[in-house]
């Protein structure tokens, strides 16, 4: 009989994030070899994220410096959005970092974005034609809309109901 025997505390099969992400990283190490389909696309998002951030943000500007009528309603939902992209930005990096993968440079060439990067060993550069990334941006952003107004549109109250009828 161990020490353990009848302690109730060690009969849950509890693992901790961190050790969950350790095992997880020891365990894409022994894998090598060239991104998988699915990484390559988180690749992608990890370039192209900070640029929409930019995006949004200088938009976000122009409409605080502006005198427009529903100035709150454009701040609150470009905020928003900025909170989002943000959120599956920190996603993409943890989940690079768990598959041990690294942009370790950028560079441009004539109308090309190149971002070097180390997949758990092998070594290999990402090329975005700026045109592509310019759309890809533009779907991108379509995309985050459509989300907001989704939830817009599921939270809707009618709205002589926020009103006091007397």
């Amino acid at each position: 009989m161990s020490k353990l025997d009848g302690n109730e505390r060690w009969n849950s099969k509890m693992l901790l994030t961190e050790h969950q992400e350790q095992y997880e990283h020891r365990k894409d190490r022994k894998r090598s070899g060239p991104p998988e389909s699915e990484e390559l696309q988180m690749l992608r998002n990890f370039i192209l994220l900070p640029h929409l951030v930019t995006l949004v943000e200088r938009n976000r500007q122009e409409i605080e410096h502006s005198t427009m009528t529903l100035k709150k309603l454009y701040l609150a939902s470009t905020q928003v959005l900025l909170d989002e992209i943000g959120r599956d930005l920190q996603a993409v990096k943890r989940e690079l970092s768990l598959r041990a993968i690294k942009v370790v440079g950028e560079e441009q060439t004539d109308m090309i974005h190149y971002y070097h990067y180390v997949c758990r060993g092998y070594e290999d550069r990402f090329g975005i034609v700026r045109e592509v990334m310019k759309a890809q941006l533009s779907i991108m952003l379509g995309q985050y809309v459509s989300q907001l107004l989704g939830l817009l549109k599921k939270t809707r109250e009618p709205l002589g109901a926020t009103r006091s009828g007397g």
